[in-house]
């Protein structure tokens, strides 16, 4: 638990969205005086009634928790009275229509900072950037003031489901202009996680940021160019993915699927776009940002080729969508960058006069609802009726469906397809007239018409 005479205890956290209520509720758990600011009223509205807006295991219960010990408070404005020591930017980078990341929120909440601010405050910036933004968009801001201040760049790389977890249990990576900076930040994050690797420059802990989801990005990517190459062939991308890792550690390719969210859809681009200004093309980062982007034009064109060779297949069929939000493991509610969202829209021009249902896990009717989709209870429900059911995220209920009890619910013709391979396509045993099929298996459709 944090000293009463530790002098940087009390914080400002700018944004409570996933990265910022996380970080503001752990923060006041390890003893900081935390005020969280947040400009969207509906967040606040949830606050007021000690609720976050997001599922996040533990979150809710922690929350409570900091707000009766008063050790949480929350509103529009850094309220400057306060005097805080420490303020942390966690705001969103989204990018603009050309694909270029925005800073116009991070500019901002650092003009509320310098608002607010006094001679040795520290500043720390965690959202995604691109490179040369702590230095060259935050600095400037804050050196207007006039005043004399610490600035660090420390992201946030903590995984939806379990960010309260990995707060504690991850290496905080710190990147400061000079030792004494980073030492500060290094003995802030002290207080959560027992690891803090200080690095030379800011630049390095925001490239450092980049890197980590842009790996992943491409090495998903590689894994759906697989699939892609196993589509066109009697060929299993599950099974060479599965047996050619097993017992061989030298590869560890994962299984394809969709890849989005609000890190892996953005960071490689946001990364793109920093390096081009250094004069340098990342060409593998962004052909792998290619092949993933191009995956639900692929697999909605092959589900309309194979809905229209199949005789008796609706013009108004019912299309259920299973798993909206943009993981399953560990489950989230998050909708940002959901790979549900190219899917519905490429889905929907094709089939432009279906009925369209959609289940979650974990999201909420009214959500699904507002996605443009029927909600369904259950999974039985989301099925009944349909001719086609997609399964596109990886929550733990679709591995453990009982999938030809399901089948045999749906309508005939009507088919399951599964963007993560939860089952083996050559051992499942269907009714007549119903089939399932995986992404990297189109190849080895095997569908039985009713008789």
């Amino acid at each position: 638990m944090l000293p009463n005479s530790f002098p940087d205890r009390n914080v400002c956290v700018l944004g409570l969205g996933y990265v910022g209520m996380t970080l503001a509720v752990a923060m006041a758990d390890a003893g900081f005086q935390v005020h969280g600011v947040e400009i969207r009223g509906d967040i606040l509205d949830k606050l007021a009634h000690g609720l976050p807006h997001f599922h996040e295991p533990g979150l809710a219960e922690r929350l409570r928790h900091v707000l009766g010990r008063g050790r949480f408070s929350f509103g529009r404005t850094p309220e400057c009275e306060h005097r805080h020591s420490v303020y942390i930017i966690t705001v969103g980078t989204p990018l603009d229509r050309m694909g270029r990341v925005r800073t116009d929120m991070i500019e901002a909440a650092t003009r509320q900072v310098a608002e607010c601010l006094n001679d040795g405050d520290m500043v720390i910036l965690r959202s995604t950037v691109k490179l040369g933004t702590t230095r060259g968009v935050v600095k400037p801001i804050l050196d207007a003031s006039g005043k004399r201040f610490d600035i660090a760049f420390c992201p946030e790389r903590t995984l939806e489901g379990q960010a309260l977890v990995e707060l504690e249990q991850l290496p905080q990576i710190i990147g400061a202009e000079s030792m004494d900076v980073a030492a500060r930040a290094s003995q802030i994050f002290g207080f959560l996680t027992p690891t803090t690797v200080k690095v030379s420059t800011p630049e390095t802990a925001e490239l450092i940021k980049l890197v980590d989801n842009t790996y992943r990005d491409v090495t998903f990517a590689f894994s759906n160019e697989i699939a892609r190459l196993c589509n066109s062939l009697e060929i299993s991308a599950a099974e060479v993915v599965r047996a050619g890792k097993l017992g061989y550690p030298r590869t560890n390719l994962p299984l394809p699927g969709p890849v989005g969210g609000p890190c892996l859809e953005k960071d490689p681009h946001i990364l793109i776009e920093g390096a081009r200004e250094h004069g340098v093309e990342l060409e593998i980062t962004a052909a792998g940002r290619h092949v993933n982007e191009a995956q639900p034009h692929e697999v909605a064109g092959f589900l309309h080729s194979l809905a229209n060779s199949m005789q008796g297949f609706p013009r108004e069929p019912t299309i259920s969508l299973m798993g909206l939000a943009f993981k399953g493991r560990p489950e989230t509610d998050d909708l940002r960058g959901t790979m549900a969202k190219p899917v519905f829209d490429e889905l929907r021009a094709r089939f432009p006069a279906a009925r369209w249902r959609g289940f979650d896990a974990v999201v909420a009717p009214e959500q699904i609802r507002a996605f443009g989709l029927e909600p369904a209870a259950s999974m039985d429900g989301a099925v009944r009726g349909a001719n086609l059911a997609v399964i596109l995220n990886n929550h733990p209920v679709f591995t453990s469906m009982p999938l030809p009890d399901l089948a045999s619910r749906m309508d005939r013709p009507g088919f399951i397809y599964d963007f993560w391979n939860n089952f083996n396509s050559r051992e499942v045993d269907l009714p007549e007239g119903t089939a399932y099929i995986a992404l990297g298996g189109h190849g080895a459709v095997r569908f039985a018409h009713a008789g």
